[in-house]
Order: structure tokens, then C-alpha cells, then sequence
């Protein structure tokens, strides 16, 4: 069974036991996330579509960790005007791991 989840603006197709990278949520480590925006759930007996959202469906997750990505460089320049700008930026993340599907 999986099922697709919403979540920072962004669509997961997850299924129990799933190690996922998600936007940072605002919990501690070892909480535990209920997700209650599934958009679809599917099994070897079809496909359940919800509009926009399956009802009484939901998706528990514990949190393991918050992280940083990778950096990713920044560098705005313009020829012949000495302009030179460097930033560096890394993306906050939360990774979860997804217990249990509740249809």
C-alpha cells in the first residue's frame, strides 16, 4: 500500500518504511507527524482519489532529525562594473520515516 501526501507545498508518494526528505517542520526529534492531506491512496485493490483530499486518511510518520542540504553558491556578477557577489545558502530539511498508513 502507498499513498501521496502534501506536505511545504510539495507532493511525497510514501510507503510505510520510507525514509523521506521533507521542509522543515517546526518539531523535535523523535515526535511523532500525523499527515492528513493524502491525496491518493493505493493498493493491490485500486487506486482511491480523494477531491482534493482522501477523507479520514492519514499518514504517520516519526521524526528523525533536522538537517541542512547541500550548499549551493550563489554568484551574481557584472562585467566591466566591479561588481562581484557571493552567497552561499543551505536548505533546511526534516527527515522522517513513514510508520503507518491509515486508510
Amino acid at each position: 500500500m502507498y499513498a501521496i501526501i502534501e506536505t511545504g507545498g510539495k507532493q511525497y508518494q510514501v510507503k510505510e518504511g520510507d525514509r523521506i526528505f521533507i521542509e522543515k517542520l517546526a518539531v523535535e526529534a523523535n515526535d511523532t507527524v500525523v499527515f492528513d492531506k493524502v491525496i491518493a491512496l493505493g493498493s493491490d485493490d485500486g487506486m482511491k482519489v480523494g477531491a482534493p483530499y482522501v477523507e479520514a486518511a492519514t499518514v504517520q510518520a516519526s521524526v528523525e532529525k533536522q538537517t541542512k542540504g547541500k550548499k549551493v553558491i550563489v554568484f551574481k556578477y557584472k562585467s566591466k562594473k566591479g561588481y562581484k557577489r557571493k552567497i552561499g545558502h543551505r536548505q533546511p530539511y526534516t527527515v522522517v520515516k513513514i510508520e503507518k498508513i491509515n486508510a
